[in-house]
């Protein structure tokens, strides 16, 4: 859907790692690797991004760091574009808010990181019927092209395996107490 509208491959790729996650910063060395671009081809993108005011680069030694602009005025309706892009506002109305008592959802792996691989691991939290999960996503998959992984936990194996996923988590839903 976005590529449709943004034709550069690299911009897109960008957009996902940064808007999908502001937490994410990168270089541009490690943005070449992870997306199997040239040098030059990511530098021209992070440029006129950063140059639209939707990065912030800072200079770390003689390497410059890059992360969304979270204080940008578009900020918001991009980051929409990018989690609609990806299904994620598909996966939370349909499934998270009809299994029950679910406590958190959130996004582990390479979509965390913001990199479209095609897998989607889920990790839910709470009382849920498994049995109806499992049909949800067997539709929610076919309707947004992408393979689901789900993990199901209770609040103490959350805890119990938390700093397991401490570093690398996208919270799509919490419960409100």
């Amino acid at each position: 859907m976005i590529d449709s509208l943004i034709t550069s491959k690299t911009r897109v790729k960008l957009l996902l790692k940064f808007f999908l996650n502001p937490e994410n910063r990168s270089y541009l060395r490690e943005l070449s690797e992870e997306f199997g671009e040239s040098t030059n081809a990511v530098r021209v993108e992070l440029n006129r991004l950063a140059e639209a005011g939707l990065l912030q680069s800072q200079d770390e030694g003689r390497t410059k760091l890059y992360k969304a602009n979270t204080k940008h005025p578009l900020f918001p309706e991009i980051r929409a574009i990018v989690t609609k892009t990806l299904g994620i506002d598909q996966l939370v109305d349909q499934v998270i808010r009809r299994l029950g008592n679910v406590e958190l959802a959130f996004i582990t792996g390479d979509y965390a990181k913001g990199i479209d691989s095609g897998l989607i691991d889920l990790v839910l939290v709470g009382d849920i019927d498994r049995a109806y999960l499992q049909n949800l996503i067997d539709k929610l998959e076919k309707m947004i092209e992408r393979k689901i992984r789900v993990l199901v936990l209770t609040t103490k194996e959350l805890q119990a395996l938390h700093n397991r996923f401490a570093d690398n988590l996208l919270v799509i839903w919490e419960e409100r107490k």
